[in-house]
């Protein structure tokens, strides 16, 4: 049995990942803004007879109130062996569209919000000898997604994050993973830019998205997913194999991969 941290964890894919966990008998807090969301899952998670689930209100832009959530589970269960860095934020729209506003609570959500879990988990798990961070980024992280650079920007960042603290923490018990799902049919997707200035994506951009990506992978395969690779300590867990395709293209290619994104860029602009 695992003590687990999930952030952003009362809906998608925290609340999809926090289920996989209490399924297989873990121990696991779901942490989010939505303190009454949070409840109401950590409530569902009780009811299946299996593993555990406690609710906290956490804002990840908060260091200190990270650092004590982290830090008072590691003191009321005497360990904290995994914490999923996932609480985030969609944010769309034409690069001139958007204000320092946009960019800056992509920042502090996507970005800051998994560097204050990474420095509260990490120096308990070295002092353990052991545990796992898994990081949520994108498959926007590792191939060209216009019309929402910000987002973009963020989880590009916290794919090198991962990559970095990952070899920092070998041979150390520490295990860094990064997952990169492609579009996942969740509550962020209905809610772009939100308490912000709108723009040409705000609200509901999921018929937008669709347009370019008609594929929408469920947040509970995505967390099948995820399990697994944390199983195997993968370093990258990119999902569906339609986003591995796209990432092993982007790789191959770079310039045709941002060709293809233009393309994507154009005929939602003729839509």
């Amino acid at each position: 049995m695992s003590i687990a941290i999930v952030t952003g964890g009362a809906s998608g894919i925290g609340r999809a990942i926090a289920t996989s966990l209490v399924r297989r008998g873990d121990t696991v807090i779901v942490a989010d803004l939505n303190a009454a969301g949070a409840e109401q899952v950590a409530d569902k998670l009780n009811s299946l007879g299996e593993g555990k689930a406690s609710a906290a209100k956490l804002d990840v832009t908060d260091a200190d109130a990270v650092a004590a959530l982290y830090q008072g589970v590691k003191t009321e269960h005497g360990s904290l062996d995994l914490v999923f860095n996932n609480a985030g934020i969609s944010i769309g729209g034409a690069a001139e569209e958007l204000t320092l506003d946009h960019w800056n609570r992509a920042i502090d959500i996507n970005l800051k919000g998994v560097v204050h879990g990474v420095h509260a988990a990490y120096p308990i798990m070295l002092a353990q000898g052991a545990g796992h961070i898994v990081n949520t980024a994108s498959l926007a992280g590792l191939v060209p997604m216009p019309l929402g650079i910000p987002y973009t920007a963020t989880k590009h960042a916290v794919v090198g994050l991962s990559l970095g603290l990952r070899a920092e923490a070998a041979g150390r018990g520490v295990k860094v993973s990064v997952v990169c799902p492609s579009f996942v049919d969740t509550p962020l997707l209905t809610n772009v830019n939100p308490d912000l200035p709108e723009t040409s994506m705000s609200g509901d951009a999921k018929g937008d998205i669709q347009k370019a990506s008609p594929r929408l992978y469920t947040a509970e395969k995505l967390a099948r997913d995820v399990m697994r690779g944390v199983a195997k300590n993968q370093a990258l867990i990119v999902a569906p194999a339609h986003g591995r395709a796209a990432w092993r293209g982007a790789r191959l290619n770079p310039a045709a991969a941002v060709k293809v994104a233009g393309m994507a860029v154009g005929r939602l602009r003729k839509s």
